[in-house]
This record gives C-alpha cells, sequence and structure tokens, in this order.
C-alpha cells in the first residue's frame, strides 16, 4: 500500500535517509525542514532517482508552522498515514552550567516539537480509525549518560508519551505508536554534538577533568567509528524505520543494533518490545473491554 508519510528534520543524516528509502519503497513522502536552504541533498536525490518526494517548509518550534504544514499534506491528500518525527538536537553539557535558554530550546525541539507535530496529525488518523507515529528517541531515553542529563530527559519525556498514548490511543483509534531507539548514528548530527560543546575546559571547572576523559572517548569512538559496534550509518538505521513503517504489527519500542540491544538489556530484557507494559497498563486503567477494542492489545 502507498502510504503518505511525513517526515520531520530531512536536510540530512537519519531523515534523509529515511526519506530516500522509503520513497524508494513506493511511498509519498512529505520531507520537512525548517530551512529549505539545506534542502541540496535531498533534491540531488529526488532529481537522480526520480522520486515521489515533496520538499515541505515546517518549523516543529513553531505551532503555526506545524499545522500549516500538517493542512497543506492534508488538502493534497485527505490523510496522512504516517508521521516520523525525527527532528533534534544533541546537547553536551552539565545541568549546573546550562543555561535555562539553552535547557528550554532542546526540550523545545526534541520534545515539544513532537507534541506540536502529534497534536496535528492526531484529528484526521482519528477520523480515519488508522496511522501510525513513529517517534526517533535513543538510546538515552532509556539510559542516562555523563554530559547528556538535558539530552536523554528530552529523550526520555518522548519514550514516556510514546508509551502513554500507546495504551490508550492504539486500542481506541488503530493509531500504532513505536519509539525507535539507535545507539550512535555516524552523522554530521554526532559530529556536531561534540564539535559544539560549551562546557569550559579551564582547570577552574571541577567538572573539567571527568568532561576530558569523556570528550577523548568520544572522539576516539568517533575517529574509530567504521569499526565499532556502537555506532551505525544513517542507512543502517534508516532500514529499521522502514520495516517499522511496513509492518504489521509493529512494537512499541525498537533497538536498531545490538550494541544498543546489550547496552539497554537491564532495562529491558523483561519486556523488550514494550508491548507486555502497553498491555499491562491497558488492563489496569482500561479494563473494561468492548466488542471493538477487546481483541487491539
Amino acid at each position: 500500500m502507498n502510504k503518505i508519510i511525513l517526515v520531520t528534520g530531512t536536510s540530512s543524516g537519519l531523515g534523509l535517509s529515511v526519506s530516500i528509502k522509503l520513497a524508494e519503497q513506493g511511498h509519498t513522502v512529505y520531507a520537512s525542514m525548517r530551512n529549505l536552504d539545506k534542502a541540496d541533498q535531498i533534491k540531488q536525490a529526488i532529481a537522480n532517482k526520480n522520486l515521489n518526494i515533496h520538499l515541505i517548509q515546517m518549523d516543529v518550534e513553531s505551532t503555526e508552522s506545524v499545522a500549516c504544514a500538517v493542512s497543506a499534506i492534508l488538502e493534497q491528500n485527505g490523510r496522512i498515514d504516517c508521521l516520523i518525527n525525527n527532528a533534534g538536537m544533541g546537547f553536551v553539557e552539565t545541568t549546573e552550567n546550562a543555561s535555562e535558554e539553552k535547557i528550554n530550546q532542546v526540550m523545545n525541539i526534541n520534545f515539544m516539537g513532537v507534541v506540536r507535530t502529534t497534536k496535528a496529525v492526531l484529528p484526521a488518523m482519528r477520523q480515519a480509525k488508522s496511522g501510525q507515529i513513529i517517534n526517533i528517541t535513543s538510546v538515552g531515553g532509556l539510559i542516562g549518560q555523563p554530559f547528556n542529563e538535558i539530552y536523554c530527559a528530552s529523550k526520555f519525556a518522548v519514550e514516556g508519551l510514546t508509551e502513554s498514548m500507546a495504551s490508550y490511543i492504539q486500542p481506541f483509534f488503530n493509531i500504532k505508536f513505536t519509539a525507535i531507539e539507535p545507539g550512535g548514528i555516524v552523522s554530521e548530527f554526532s559530529t556536531n554534538v561534540i564539535k559544539n560543546s560549551t562546557i569550559d575546559f579551564s582547570e577552574n571547572d571541577e567538572y573539567a577533568p571527568i568532561f576530558k576523559r569523556y570528550f577523548e572517548e568520544a572522539r576516539e569512538r568517533l575517529k574509530n567509528a567504521s569499526t565499532l559496534d556502537v555506532y551505525q550509518s544513517s542507512d543502517q538505521v534508516a532500514d529499521c524505520v522502514v520495516d517499522v513503517v511496513n509492518s504489521k504489527n509493529p512494537p512499541l519500542r525498537i533497538r536498531t543494533s545490538e550494541w544498543a540491544e546489550n547496552f539497554c538489556k537491564l532495562k529491558t530484557q523483561a519486556d523488550p518490545m514494550g508491548t507486555k507494559s502497553v498491555a499491562s497498563v491497558y488492563k489496569l486503567f482500561l479494563a473494561q473491554e468492548t466488542a471493538t477494542d477487546k481483541s487491539v492489545i
């Protein structure tokens, strides 16, 4: 089935790879980004492969921008079958030293951006009694990591949002939710996170020697990314996303590599896909079954 799919954050990296792979399979893709001046890579792919990808300007930090983009897609197609929330930003800093402005920016993009796009597509999906929302989170949405606490908090928030909405929207409206949890991805995103860190290396900062150890390890991993299991290419993670889009029964959550699975297994081994937890919550809070929902979960 040809699906109408909206992907956020598609100028490079994972969003770019996902958009191309989905279009190659025959889906109609709306590739959104905040700044269309950065669309050179995806424009080249569209031209070279004659892909059914439509570029659309959308800033996930703006409710008005999101509403405008979603309305345009619905007007053209009458439906949106799948939303892939990929837009995000990394942030490496101690909580003590991070400005409230920067913390708010991370939460606004990584969490509120997902909230805005989800709110925008839900009415049409509910009316159709069909839809799929895929949120690109991270192993950092399950396991906290040093100097990444603000970023991890934003991804923990998306995990909680995804799991909570799945517990009642999926069984009653047939809208499927999945959180996809990669480890490291070799891309401009991961490189820039380290490069753009604002942590003070001066000897006056007591965090400095700890961060230097972290920074050197991270830089070494990036340098040797091709030989380390911790990192995947954007294309490898995109393959996992595409599989979830095409799945009739997608999991609530999924890691994208063996390394990511092992990294999270102390938290996930009892319920790797998250479906048992959601079923348990459903039974606890919404146990009264009806003819329409008794077989959904």
